[in-house]
């Protein structure tokens, strides 16, 4: 994919997760598509994967992601990202989280995502979750 296209792709995606809408990040990716959230079990297809995002979207009502970069890589297409928001979901601590990650793409031929496998500190995001980003 051309580099002015990726980019917008990539921008896309972040504007998807903030949407509050499941089924719009699930639309970036293939009928078959897959999702891994740090080495976990991955959601394959678009009903699995919407409701990743999905659990995200409630934890965090207010997300914001940001696309930090997005380039084309040996291991495939690699979108940094940060998620900021407040954890007010049901259950939620109430602590704001600003967490940064990476996913690594396989594009298929209709330039969608087939497969997605991300990965963020988890420790780091479970510390955020309980005390708060500024603690």
């Amino acid at each position: 994919m051309e580099s002015n296209k990726l980019t917008d792709f990539g921008k896309n995606y972040a504007l998807a997760w903030c949407s509050q809408k499941p089924d719009s990040v699930a639309a970036f990716f293939a009928e078959n598509g897959s999702l891994t959230v740090n080495n976990g079990t991955p959601a394959v297809g678009r009903t699995a994967i919407a409701k990743v995002a999905e659990s995200f979207m409630t934890a965090f009502p207010d997300m914001i992601v940001n696309m930090d970069s997005i380039a084309t890589t040996s291991r495939g297409v690699e979108f940094h990202w940060t998620l900021t928001g407040t954890n007010t979901g049901s259950n939620g601590t109430g602590k704001m989280v600003r967490i940064s990650g990476v996913e690594i793409w396989q594009l298929d031929e209709n330039g969608l995502v087939k497969e997605s496998k991300g990965s963020f500190d988890s420790n780091e995001y479970n510390r955020q979750l309980q005390y708060g980003v500024d603690n």
